[in-house]
């Protein structure tokens, strides 16, 4: 059952946090409608709140559950303390951690990359596999492998992201030609890609269900780029992007079918007139056959009479 939520805010983006904290859903769960964007107005003056609309699915009503007790719950037992001195020992010991080992007869560029994100990491406390590799359209792919990839990584690839950014900054400060270096942690782009295709293309359904525009989370502009590309081809929908950095949004708006264009019938003067066949084969017929004079008595003419 699809039941509907309507919330204003100053933004768009508050009105779809209060519904959802309303409705205690993800945003992945419900569907959202710009209804109104807002205005902020000038010194507060002529200011409109955002309106969005949120749909979502409803579960049945369950039925009414039946009362059982609760068994009593022994307290549990506390653990032994440690002793200090191990306490100690412990604090004193911090966590080691392997840098990369280099690898002999590498290029410069690669040399410089392996530099950087070993002394990254190190500082970062996480010990990963460094791997290096060639584009096809003459970049570097890097992929780090290990045990704690998820600080890497961090929530959505933020983290990920930065570390790009500074491995390509610091790469090409003083070099020549540019380099685009992509890394990546235990394929999470890839898997990252192959989600938000999915996300594209539940959002593309829902949109020709419901015909209504639905509008996605705030992405960056290489995740704004895979919902545009996964949607490019899909018919009956169109994407665009809208809002500021970071919070610029991916839009999917329904678009209706066109119709048929009704076939042009030429104009009646255009139009081929018909042969008058019957009243031409008549004229012949009349023009055939002889005339048949009837000698008729002129009206009001006196009759002569023989008078024997």
């Amino acid at each position: 059952m699809i039941k509907t939520l309507e919330k204003s805010a100053r933004t768009v983006d508050a009105a779809i946090d209060e519904a959802l904290k309303e409705l205690g859903l993800g945003r992945d769960d419900v569907s959202v409608e710009i209804l109104e964007m807002g205005k902020s107005g000038f010194l507060g003056i002529g200011a409109v709140p955002a309106r969005v609309r949120v749909s979502f699915e409803a579960p049945d009503e369950p039925a009414k559950p039946v009362e059982v007790k609760p068994a009593p719950v022994k307290p549990a037992e506390k653990p032994a303390r440690p002793p200090k001195a191990e306490k100690a020992e412990k604090a004193e010991k911090p966590a080691e951690v392997k840098a990369a080992p280099a690898v002999v007869d590498e290029n410069a560029d690669y040399a410089a990359i392996r530099s950087f994100l070993s002394g990254l990491l190190e500082r970062m406390g996480v010990s990963a596999d460094i791997e290096i590799s060639p584009r096809d359209n003459g970049g570097i792919n890097v992929n780090l492998t290990g045990s704690a990839m998820g600080a890497i990584i961090g929530r959505r690839g933020e983290t990920l992201d930065a570390i790009q950014h500074l491995t390509n900054y610091v790469v090409n400060k003083d070099s020549e030609k540019h380099l685009h270096i992509s890394v990546d942690a235990e394929a999470y782009r890839s898997k990252r890609e192959e989600s938000l295709t999915k996300l594209a293309e539940k959002m593309a359904e829902k949109a020709i269900k419901y015909k209504r525009s639905m509008a996605l989370e705030p992405m960056n502009s290489y995740e704004r780029h895979v919902i545009h590309t996964a949607l490019q081809n899909y018919e009956g929908v169109t994407t665009s992007s809208t809002g500021v950095e970071p919070n610029r949004r991916v839009v999917v708006s329904y678009v209706r079918p066109e119709k048929p264009e009704r076939s042009e019938r030429p104009a009646r003067s255009e139009r081929p007139r018909p042969e008058k066949t019957e009243k031409v084969d008549k004229a012949e017929q009349a023009e055939a056959a002889p005339a048949q004079q009837v000698e008729r008595p002129a009206a009001n003419k006196p009759q002569s009479r023989e008078w024997a």
